[in-house]
């Protein structure tokens, strides 16, 4: 294994040599973890368990697939207060329970628990957290994951990315046991943590020797132990989760040159992945107006100029970046490389649409080359800061605390982010066409709305797609508030929706749906039911409102002057109720017995 030299914080360490200085018997010292356990480069054979301890003790970790059966037993030669060991021969994509000791003490319980990844390539619902800039280890960061904690408690996490700057403010050892370690514990010891390197990370630490606290508290994959094209550096490194490859790069310390080592091992493990999606990530983006400029920034620009090409020569789906503090989310886009003042929608837009399946509908794309990417920047997982405006390939861009939610299926990318109050700010799909499911529909357009009496009303449109499965009528007397009225079979391009109220305006869309999702929705179209009289003659002296039940059921054109049993005066109004109202040739009540006539 390779072993990592730097800074080892020793405190305890000392503190106990001082005491024992002191006349006290190191029986009388209980051994306590003062940090993790956590786990580390997990695959779907193996996981690396880490923790800390007060005082030098032995590394062993106790191990099964059930909470009361630990039957299988992992250790590592070494004893000290930084504790390392790894678990092999796993199965894929199963449940264990583990116990660490410290000292002749096993601690843990049915919490300490992890699923190891599916094997690669396969296809399971997949989620993912992402933070960005999250280590400023107060209430806004505890907002942030306490969002996300309600979100949605039975759901797994199965991946969690962090995007750098993961401990303000220079990424001490004391500032990660305050930013991460304090912070989420919970996660920590069921979920593999992945970070990328932050400015404020390499304030201490040092990529080329791969020494201080951010090397020394994080165990990543230098040769391909989790997929991937070995890179040996933890500064970058690839892994896989069931069908995604994950990609983290080191845009602060690292060449970021065309001929650096980075660069030349991306393009190895870009091409040695068989995987539909490709996920990459690091801190400083490529494209931001937030708290800091992509057109200024000379790490942002390297990123931008010498690494985009890269990406999108392989169809990189999606790729993620932190730093400015500011959630800011693309259009899919692809070949733009200059600063924002250079960015063209006709050349550089892919689909300028929104993304949303109640929208304008999901991004769609292959995996072939330059089909375009999804760009986000999620930095505002611990503050915010004011933005210094919008970049022209960003759809949404808000200075909001919260994180990025993925959930991954077969062909399918949800992404959403969650405010640090719990609300969704932005979302969008992500399709690709190499899954086992089609791509959905594309969204019908012409529809049309006729009244066709009182009671119904006559809708039909253009069918765009050749793929849908159904068609949904949806139905608003307000455009406000949308009630699905009908599900329609494949191909059709018209429905009479009745029985609806007389004299009523009524507001229709129309999309269409198959196993891949929704198409975005038609045009709106609006017709309003006749009412219930109907008016063909008279002289045009004045104009009559007619009332069933109280309820305005017509306006006509006509004055009411032949009306046996009604004499229509010159008040304001004139009222008869009557069993039975008798009007002139052309006339007729629905509801008998009642007929309020106004003169205007």
């Amino acid at each position: 294994m390779f072993q990592k030299s730097g800074y080892r914080k020793q405190t305890r360490a000392v503190f106990h040599s001082l005491l024992l200085i002191l006349g006290m018997q190191s029986a009388a010292w209980a051994d306590t973890v003062t940090r993790g356990p956590y786990l580390q480069t997990g695959s779907d054979q193996q996981v690396t368990i880490h923790w800390r301890t007060d005082v030098d003790s032995s590394s062993r970790v106790y191990f099964g697939t059930s909470p009361s059966s630990l039957d299988h037993t992992a250790e590592s030669p070494q004893s000290g207060t930084e504790h390392v060991v790894k678990l092999d021969g796993l199965s894929p994509f199963t449940r264990y329970y583990y116990k660490v000791q410290a000292g002749s003490t096993r601690i843990g319980d049915t919490s300490n628990t992890f699923v190891t990844t599916p094997s690669p390539g396969s296809i399971q619902p997949v989620r993912v957290w992402v933070l960005g800039d999250s280590g400023t280890a107060d209430s806004r960061a505890a907002a942030v994951r306490d969002a996300y904690k309600n979100l949605s408690p039975a759901t797994r996490t199965d991946v969690w990315l962090m995007l750098g700057d993961n401990a303000y403010s220079n990424g001490e050892d004391a500032e990660y046991q305050d930013a991460v370690f304090d912070m989420y514990p919970d996660f920590l010891k069921s979920t593999v943590l992945w970070p990328a390197l932050g400015n404020h990370d390499g304030h201490t630490a040092d990529s080329d020797t791969e020494s201080g606290p951010y090397y020394d508290i994080f165990d990543l994959p230098r040769n391909a132990e989790a997929g991937g094209v070995a890179s040996h550096t933890e500064a970058y490194y690839s892994f896989d989760y069931a069908n995604i490859h994950f990609i983290c790069l080191d845009s602060y310390e690292t060449d970021r040159s065309t001929s650096g080592s980075m660069h030349q091992w991306l393009e190895s493990d870009l091409s040695a992945t068989g995987q539909p999606w490709i996920i990459v990530f690091w801190h400083h983006p490529p494209y931001s107006k937030g708290s800091h400029d992509s057109d200024t920034d000379s790490r942002m620009t390297d990123m931008r100029e010498n690494f985009l090409p890269l990406l999108e020569q392989y169809g990189v789906d999606l790729v993620l970046s932190g730093h400015s503090h500011s959630y800011e989310r693309s259009y899919l886009i692809d070949g733009h490389y200059g600063t924002s003042d250079t960015f063209d929608a006709s050349t550089h837009l892919v689909d300028g649409g929104d993304g949303q399946t109640d929208g304008d509908g999901a991004y769609s794309k292959s995996g072939a080359p330059h089909k375009g990417s999804v760009y986000v920047v999620a930095g505002s997982s611990g503050q915010t800061s004011s933005m210094r405006g919008t970049h022209p390939v960003m759809i949404a861009s808000s200075a909001t605390l919260g994180s990025l939610v993925l959930d991954i299926n077969d062909n399918r990318l949800d992404a959403r982010f969650l405010t640090d109050s719990g609300s969704i700010y932005d979302h969008f799909t992500l399709l690709k066409n190499n899954g086992t499911t089609p791509a959905p529909p594309a969204a019908p357009d012409q529809l049309t709305a006729t009244a066709g009496g009182p009671d119904r009303i006559d809708l039909s449109w253009h069918d765009n797609a050749d793929n849908e499965d159904a068609f949904v009528l949806e139905r608003s007397l307000d455009k406000q508030i949308w009630t699905e009225t009908a599900s329609l079979s494949a191909n059709s391009t018209g429905h009479t929706d009745t029985p609806l109220s007389q004299a009523t305006t009524y507001y229709y869309r129309v999309k269409a749906r198959n196993p891949a999702g929704d198409s975005g929705y038609s045009n709106t179209a609006r017709a309003t039911t006749t009412g219930g009289c109907v008016v063909s003659n008279g002289a045009a002296s004045i104009t009559n409102r007619y009332y069933s039940n109280e309820h305005d059921i017509c306006q006509a054109p006509d004055r009411v002057s032949a009306a046996s049993n009604v004499t229509v005066g010159t008040d304001a109004w004139a009222e008869y109720v009557a069993p039975r109202i008798e009007l002139a040739p052309g006339f007729h009540v629905l509801d008998g017995g009642r007929l309020t006539v106004r003169q205007p």
